[in-house]
């Protein structure tokens, strides 16, 4: 199993969001390039652009966004697991489910996305149109999720694990 390696600023248990935040940004692009994939391939069909582009996709949502959740499940979710705020709570529990959905809803779009990579004109474009929507829908509503309340929470947390640790340095002085 591949080590995860440490995200930049979690020597308190917490990470900067900078990262974590830059790969939201990436998502919504390349799930708006995931849309285009479909439209290409409906209007044009299985051309070298719409080759790359699902090369593309399929790097970025089979590793990089795996990786992704990873972090979030290792960085951000397990120091707000037991804050005690209950819509926070259940909006991790929600968060993780999420990450096991989009990674069975990728296993289904992989082959179709991998076979438009390889140039097969075989890909039934219903059922691509029909997952990407999905896969885009939940990753949109996830990622607002994240934004809107979890990573508010992760940035107090922080904030309060800083002045507590400053605090005691400075009492801890002769």
């Amino acid at each position: 199993m591949k080590a995860t390696p440490r995200l930049p600023g979690t020597e308190t248990g917490l990470p900067t969001f900078e990262p974590l935040e830059a790969c939201h940004r990436d998502t919504l692009r390349k799930l708006g390039e995931l849309s285009m994939l479909v439209a290409r391939i409906e209007q044009v069909g299985v051309d070298p652009r719409a080759r790359e582009m699902a090369r593309a996709a399929s790097r970025y949502f089979g590793e990089d966004l795996r990786q992704h959740h990873l972090d979030e499940e290792m960085h951000v979710f397990p120091a707000l697991a037991s804050c005690g705020d209950p819509e926070t709570e259940q909006a991790i529990a929600r968060l993780k489910q999420d990450h096991a959905w989009l990674r069975a809803d990728w296993r289904v779009l992989s082959p179709l996305v991998q076979g438009l990579a390889a140039g097969q004109s075989w890909v039934d474009v219903d059922a691509l149109r029909d997952g990407v929507e999905v896969f885009c829908a939940l990753s949109r509503d996830h990622i607002a999720l994240e934004e809107s309340l979890i990573y508010p929470q992760a940035r107090i947390l922080m904030l309060e694990a800083t002045r507590r640790a400053t605090r005691q340095a400075l009492a801890s002085r002769p």
